[in-house]
């Protein structure tokens, strides 16, 4: 979590891009919340099933955790679009992006149930605690 989800018109965001916007939908999402780049995730389809295009030739969709300002949401959205832009060559009248808030409750990373925004140090600090532990016993 986040979990961003791009669907697009077949090939038109090539495989050499992919990973381009998917490292800026990393950076931008870190850089506007403060949350640790492992917990954001990135995926791409190419398959109108998956999340409608509604005539637009590219979709992304992101579920963020809850308690974004309304700015940090407009933020991640245009700088993602931006992104898609610069990577595809997609006219940015064409990609729509879109999130919706999550509750941090309803979402496992690692096997441990999200912190709330703010709280990110104290769970990776507990979490690598909890993963060294496993490992010593598994020893």
């Amino acid at each position: 979590m986040p979990l961003y989800v791009c669907n697009s018109t077949k090939g038109v965001i090539d495989d050499g891009a992919k990973p381009k916007i998917a490292d800026d939908i990393t950076r931008i999402h870190c850089e506007v919340t403060g949350a640790p780049p492992e917990f954001v995730h990135a995926f791409f389809f190419e398959d109108a099933s998956h999340f409608p295009l509604d005539g637009n030739t590219a979709f992304l969709f992101g579920s963020i955790r809850g308690g974004r300002t309304d700015a940090q949401k407009a933020r991640i959205v245009e700088e993602m679009r931006q992104s898609i832009h610069a990577h595809s060559g997609i006219p940015l009248d064409e990609i729509v992006a879109t999130t919706v808030d999550t509750p941090a409750s309803w979402v496992m990373e690692g096997g441990d149930v999200l912190p709330e925004p703010g709280e990110e140090a104290a769970w990776l600090a507990a979490h690598e605690a909890k993963l060294a532990a496993e490992s010593q016993a598994g020893s």
